[in-house]
């Protein structure tokens, strides 16, 4: 009987994969990449998040969402000094952008406060807790951006009676 569950299975399994594939729209299109990569963000998958968001910049390079969903994940992978380059890529491409600009400061914040002052530690004064696995990132200061609602123009206003 478990051979014939198996078999079920099996032949069930690629229309389990097409239906995934249709989830998220076009893989063509920079909006289901970008949408598909801040899914996958909420679910902490930050690798996953990269991999999208790099599909979302290969598509549509001047995006400032795309860019600044790059920032946040690879400050989620703790690559601060990539997520600063983006971040002020996206602040770049739209300077007036209130998420874009609060993403960025609290970044900015945040980095100033976690960068290492550089200096030189002879090694016979290594302290011993210096091998210490490193401890995991902080989750990161910004937040992933989807994809922006359509907004509709306000009706005009009735003429005066």
């Amino acid at each position: 009987m478990s051979r014939i569950r198996l078999c079920a299975a099996l032949a069930a399994l690629p229309l389990l994969l097409a239906g995934c594939g249709n989830h998220y729209g076009h893989p063509d299109k920079p909006s289901s990449q970008l949408a598909f990569g801040v899914d996958m963000a909420r679910h902490g998958l930050w690798s996953e998040a990269l991999f999208r968001f790099h599909e979302a910049e290969r598509l549509d390079p001047g995006n400032p969402r795309v860019q600044n969903n790059l920032g946040v994940a690879y400050e989620a992978a703790g690559e601060y000094d990539k997520a600063l380059d983006y971040y002020k890529k996206a602040l770049k491409l739209d300077p007036n952008s209130k998420e874009l600009r609060a993403n960025y400061s609290r970044f900015v914040e945040f980095y100033q406060g976690f960068k290492p002052t550089e200096q030189k530690t002879p090694p016979s004064s290594v302290p011993a807790d210096a091998h210490r696995p490193p401890e995991a990132p902080p989750p990161p200061a910004g937040s992933p951006l989807g994809v922006p609602e359509p907004t509709t123009p306000e009706p005009p206003p009735p003429p005066p009676a």
